[in-house]
Formats: structure tokens, sequence, C-alpha cells
């Protein structure tokens, strides 16, 4: 199964609330902090809503 690793790039400071809880939700904490998450539709889905923070590569 692909994995996708993705690492926040920018600060939620300015960010709304809802992007925030999308950034916790896909388990990213701090800057430059780097997760590994399973590459299905629901990932997909909230990366989109935060693509302009975080970037993603696949594994």
């Amino acid at each position: 199964m692909a994995k996708l690793q993705i690492t926040l790039t920018k600060s939620v400071i300015g960010a709304k609330p809802n992007q925030r809880k999308v950034v916790e939700a896909l388990g990213l904490r701090k800057m430059n902090q780097t997760v590994e998450q399973a590459d299905n539709a629901a990932t997909r889905g909230a990366i989109a809503k935060v693509a302009h923070l975080v970037t993603v590569t696949e594994i």
C-alpha cells in the first residue's frame, strides 16, 4: 500500500480554525514536522483542505 509523507511547511497561526483542526488530525503539531499517512481518499481530502500549509511526497 502506498504511503504519503506530509510535512508542515507553513505556520497555522493565521489559518482558519477548521484548517488548524485538519492539520492536527493529520498528526502535525510543529513546523517542519513530518508524518507518514496511508494514501487513501480521506487523507487526500484532508491534504486538499490545507495544501497551502503542507508539502506532500509519495513514498
